[in-house]
């Protein structure tokens, strides 16, 4: 359990204060509850053009990165489907400037012609150099668009295409912007040799002249169940075949997404892993194999993804894989293979808990699905999990008419 102190500003911020006095440092994380899953078509990858403009400098800090380098302070952002998170780290004696940095570029923003453009090219070349110009770079771009019919994970976080990251105009990311950039919209977790007292005078000086938003009652399209299973082969310049095979899940709050988290540490995480044991080391077909969950908010996937030895093909290891698979759903996983992959969780939770930036990071997380507490008690659902559960869940997933597979061919 993280312990924290919460409050709300008039103008809806909400603020949660984790004291630490056993650093001398501080964490300022704020969350935006706005990721790709709030973008429609034509206007993808907005949310990650904003991770850009939001370090272009704002009314009274024209180079947001130098400012906080003159009292030894680092930062870095990233996107999902869900949120867009924006986190500092600095000596706590300078806790105020961070406080002045964000609340400036939350109310201030440069959204200039210029800054505009030159973001527009930055996230131009990282679509080209990380997607386009990469072996497989591009593949769970497909499986997303395979997998997906209406839902906004249907694109990935950079955007569906560079046509539309080319055709945003002003009105699109001011619009934006004043949408989703509010305070009532956000998470500001602080942590570190601070006090509640010192956070909640410090959060009204810098963030209570900053007025709410607007949010948009608009509903994010619902995905039917899928009824059949879909498949696209892919021809590119690699040199060797690649599998991806994905499953629909329940989304990160609902019944049986920890089961499903569960059961793709047990399969997929670690050299002792079942695919690792039976596809890698005991198979001529792969070269590597893993199994993942996407962690979405609303229902997402179950991700199988593996790449072949040379001369072997995706859909020959598909065979292998479905073995596997049929394999793990009618044997009733033993409580020890179960409690190994708890351990894993475990492992990760006390890990988190050491670094005063995961601390931070999961309050403010969890905290915009509902619920700071949220964090112990996704926690405690897992280790509450029995072979009984995973036999369940796995025979409700792991079916044919819920799989959607790419074949990564090597060109011939």
């Amino acid at each position: 359990m993280i312990k924290y102190e919460g409050f709300h500003l008039d103008n809806g911020l909400e603020v949660l204060v984790h004291e630490d006095p056993t650093t001398e440092m501080a964490v300022m994380n704020l969350l935006y509850k706005v990721g790709s899953r709030n973008e429609r078509l034509g206007k993808t990858g907005l949310a990650h053009f904003f991770e850009h403009l939001m370090f272009g400098g704002s009314k009274n800090v024209p180079v947001f990165d130098r400012e906080l380098e003159r009292v030894g302070g680092e930062s870095n952002a990233f996107t999902n489907t869900d949120i867009t998170n924006y986190y500092i780290t600095l000596p706590a004696t300078n806790i105020e400037t961070a406080f002045w940095l964000e609340s400036d570029r939350m109310l201030h923003l440069n959204l200039s012609k210029k800054t505009i453009e030159v973001q527009r090219k930055v996230v131009i070349e990282e679509f080209k150099q990380r997607y386009l110009n990469q072996p497989y770079g591009d593949a769970m771009h497909k499986v997303r668009d395979l997998a997906f019919d209406v839902h906004p994970y249907k694109w990935p976080t950079i955007g569906r295409n560079l046509q539309d990251i080319a055709d945003y105009e002003t009105i699109d990311v001011e619009e934006f912007y004043f949408t989703h950039y509010r305070p009532d919209n956000a998470v500001l977790v602080v942590a570190g040799n601070v006090s509640v007292e010192q956070i909640k005078a410090l959060a009204e000086k810098w963030f209570s002249g900053v007025p709410a938003g607007h949010q948009p009652q608009t509903l994010t399209p619902t995905e039917e169940r899928q009824t059949q299973k879909r498949s696209l082969t892919v021809h590119a310049e690699v040199a060797t075949d690649a599998l991806y095979k994905v499953y629909h899940v329940p989304g990160r709050l609902q019944e049986g997404y920890v089961e499903a988290d569960l059961i793709t540490d047990i399969l997929g995480f670690g050299r002792s892993s079942v695919l690792e044991q039976k596809l890698v080391k005991n198979t001529s077909l792969f070269a590597n194999c893993s199994a993942y969950v996407l962690g979405n908010v609303d229902p997402g996937l179950m991700v199988f993804a593996g790449k072949m030895e040379m001369g072997q093909s995706a859909e020959d290891a598909e065979k292998a894989l479905d073995e596997v698979i049929e394999a793990f759903k009618f044997s009733l996983v033993s409580q020890e293979v179960i409690e190994k992959g708890k351990n894993q969780s475990e492992a990760m939770k006390s890990y988190d808990s050491v670094q005063l930036l995961n601390r931070a990071m999961n309050l403010a997380y969890y905290a915009h699905l509902g619920d700071a507490n949220l964090y112990q008690v996704e926690y405690e659902k897992k280790l509450a999990v029995g072979p009984g559960d995973i036999a369940l869940w796995a025979n409700q997933i792991l079916v044919e008419e819920n799989a959607s597979v790419i074949y990564y061919k090597k060109m011939s």
